[in-house]
């Protein structure tokens, strides 16, 4: 049976456009995302909004920690190019949206997660980030989908996997081999890879088996699924 390779735009399509911002995410689904990552921190007055770094500094050229502004100060300043999680979420639509959690805190995830529930999107909203995140998602969500990021090629203790419940471990694509999806799928498990961005290395994480593909480049592995699919189906 062929395996279904989902395909993740990472922080929606930021070749094109600004990376977690509205037309960024409409851009990647438009593009044939089926999912769109997204950064989630949360403002000083517990805004959750879109933002992978600490500061402005990088996409926003503000040197400004984010955790020191509230939301209506981060609006004026970036007019209002910075959404909220909230905002994502409707923007999305349907789609399934990976939620990645920098910078976390209890407070943050507590707040974050509450918003998806909020926003009746628990369903289709997953969360990835490493384990003592994770951790806070799982005391915070016992039904949340996890997908805990993995960054060494020993396996998880099972201990750990025991109290986080993962749906997906989630590699570096550098880490992925044959023989490590295989034993991640053997625990009943499914395995994402970040982040890829040549045709080569998408090829090869879809040969060892990957059941996700984040991209800055969702165009270039929409196509390369299609031709996969074709060429498996001919």
């Amino acid at each position: 049976m062929t395996r279904t390779v989902t395909a993740v735009g990472h922080r929606g399509d930021p070749y094109r456009v600004r990376e977690n911002t509205l037309p960024s995410i409409r851009s990647a689904l438009e593009r044939g995302a089926a999912a769109v990552e997204i950064d989630v921190r949360v403002t000083r007055d517990g805004v959750p909004v879109l933002l992978h770094d600490a500061t402005l500094e990088r996409l926003w050229g503000i040197d400004r920690r984010l955790d020191a502004l509230d939301h209506a100060e981060l609006t004026e300043r970036t007019g209002g190019g910075v959404p909220t999680l909230r905002e994502a979420l409707a923007a999305a639509g349907p789609h399934r949206v990976m939620v990645d959690l920098p910078g976390s805190t209890d407070a943050s995830v507590r707040t974050i997660v509450g918003t998806v529930r909020e926003c009746g999107a628990g369903e289709r909203a997953y969360y990835c980030a490493g384990p003592d995140a994770m951790l806070r998602v799982r005391a915070n969500d016992p039904s949340a989908e996890i997908a805990l990021t993995w960054t060494t090629l020993a396996p998880p203790r099972p201990e750990l996997l025991a109290a986080i419940g993962p749906r997906w471990l989630n590699y570096r694509f550098g880490l992925v081999t044959r023989d490590l999806a295989d034993r991640v799928h053997r625990d009943g498990l499914l395995v994402s890879a970040w982040t890829a961005d040549t045709g080569r290395t998408m090829r090869r994480l879809v040969s060892h088996g990957v059941d996700s593909i984040t991209t800055n480049r969702i165009d270039a592995l929409r196509r390369l699924l299609t031709d996969s699919a074709s060429s498996t189906g001919s």
